[in-house]
């Protein structure tokens, strides 16, 4: 695994939240209505722990004046988890996925979003080690390159959220993180984003953004909202911060030869994050090792020899493979989920040809 490894609630991906979430709380609402006027004293409650975190009065005020108790985001919330995820239910074809997030629309857009911003992506490579292409990849996929980035008031559907109490623990502090946005010059009214406080081109958490936003056009604010070129600076400190390892790549289509002894290769560790995700990789072996068992690049080309890479098999025997490295790992821990990262790896390797 990557050197560099932050908690959950701390720096994750948006869909590793709610996977986390489900772990983290599991009780009933507190509180089904916002209507009884719980709501209002609810937020001014916070007040204390604001002013904790360095937040003015004047600054929780602007943040929290006219909230209201939005029903809409609770029930996407609800309609978003359904039930605990069941860890019998099969995990459905990862190609019907790919053929959905890799396609012409996202690739064509993806080349000529690259095209354009080449030499500052070029910038942002050489100070943070992330090809381009997997930057450009994971704009793509989190907003469709800047086209759709959620309309809600981040603080009322953070507030509502919180109040309502069943992920308390996580939604509460994202909404004091807005608070601190705003302290630290992020204006109120850029506060746009998801029913559930993702925002921004990156679609980062408001106390992701405290943790690895980053200026990328030197204006002084971190502008993820508006500005590709902070944008993409911060993706790709997101990744450095992850474990980005330079000159590795993400992975590699492979074929596995049938008889393939896949219990010599099986995983032994219990994972304990997301661990449906981890439990489909076998265990981590040199590319030399793989190359000598007759697994074979459908490409042609092997990384070097020395590489440590995982196997994983997302369709089943017989299907294509991938032998994966740290760096996929890194893109995992953007949003935990095995068809994210590969469609993100497989629409960079596009956008690069």
């Amino acid at each position: 695994m990557h050197a560099i490894r932050f908690k959950i609630g701390r720096l994750f991906g948006f869909a590793a939240a709610f996977l986390s979430a489900w772990m983290l709380t599991a009780s009933a609402p507190l509180h089904a209505q916002g209507a009884d006027g719980g709501f209002g004293a609810y937020v001014q409650s916070l007040w204390p722990k604001a002013q904790v975190r360095g937040v003015s009065r004047a600054t929780f005020d602007r943040v929290t004046a006219g909230l209201v108790y939005n029903p809409r985001v609770i029930a996407l919330d609800r309609d978003n988890l359904g039930s605990p995820p069941n860890p019998n239910t099969p995990i459905p074809s990862f190609a019907p996925y790919k053929a959905k997030h890799v396609d012409a629309a996202r690739i064509g857009g993806g080349r000529r979003v690259h095209d354009r911003l080449l030499p500052l992506l070029s910038r942002i490579e050489a100070r943070t080690g992330v090809p381009t292409s997997i930057m450009i990849a994971i704009y793509g996929h989190e907003t469709a390159y800047g086209q759709v980035t959620g309309n809600f008031d981040l603080p009322e559907a953070l507030a509502t959220l919180a109040y309502e109490g069943r992920r308390r623990s996580l939604f509460e502090p994202e909404l004091i993180a807005t608070m601190v946005m705003v302290e630290r010059g992020v204006p109120r009214s850029a506060l746009k984003g998801s029913w559930a406080g993702a925002f921004g081109y990156p679609q980062f958490l408001p106390s992701v953004y405290l943790q690895v936003a980053e200026d990328g056009d030197g204006d002084g604010v971190a502008r993820i909202w508006s500005s590709e070129a902070d944008a993409i600076e911060s993706i790709g400190s997101y990744l450095r911060r992850a474990g980005w390892r330079a000159g590795q790549p993400w992975g590699v289509a492979v074929t596995v030869p049938a008889g393939f002894n896949r219990s010599a290769v099986a995983n032994r560790l219990t994972p304990t994050r997301c661990p449906r995700v981890f439990d489909r990789h076998s265990r981590w072996r040199s590319m030399a090792e793989w190359r000598a068992d007759g697994i074979q690049p459908i490409s042609g080309r092997w990384p070097d020899g020395n590489v440590q890479a995982t196997l994983l098999e997302p369709d089943g025997p017989g299907r294509t493979a991938y032998l994966l490295t740290g760096n996929y790992r890194a893109i995992l821990d953007y949003n935990c989920s095995n068809f994210y990262a590969l469609s993100v790896g497989l629409l960079a390797d596009e956008i690069d040809r």
